[in-house]
């Protein structure tokens, strides 16, 4: 075990760095707890498991621009009321002529 020693002015001010940090990440976060709180967002999984679908047809939901969704540290979510939208679409894509059908 290694044991390192520093002054107590120097604890004191990584300390105070540390609470500047937490302060600057709360308040830059505070403006999006609205946007999360107000909608329930699904992830890839979950929506595949809710409309029953595969990953590959979600991709082409995507693709056309047919779900909307917001990208978060490189794992996309979709908000749970777009996902029933397009359930109560009837799941417009269809394979057989790569086109869309008005269901």
């Amino acid at each position: 075990m290694e044991v390192i020693a520093i002054q107590k002015s120097a604890l004191d001010g990584m300390t105070n760095e540390l609470k500047a940090l937490l302060e600057l990440t709360e308040s830059a976060t505070r403006k999006y707890t609205p946007i999360f709180s107000e909608e329930k967002w699904l992830d890839n999984q979950e929506v595949c498991l809710m409309m029953n679908i595969t990953k590959r047809t979600l991709q082409t939901y995507k693709d056309k621009g047919m779900l909307p969704y917001s990208k978060l540290n490189r794992k996309n979510y979709y908000k749970r009321s777009d996902v029933q939208a397009l359930l109560k679409a009837g799941h417009p894509y269809n394979t057989d002529d790569n086109g869309f059908t008005n269901e």
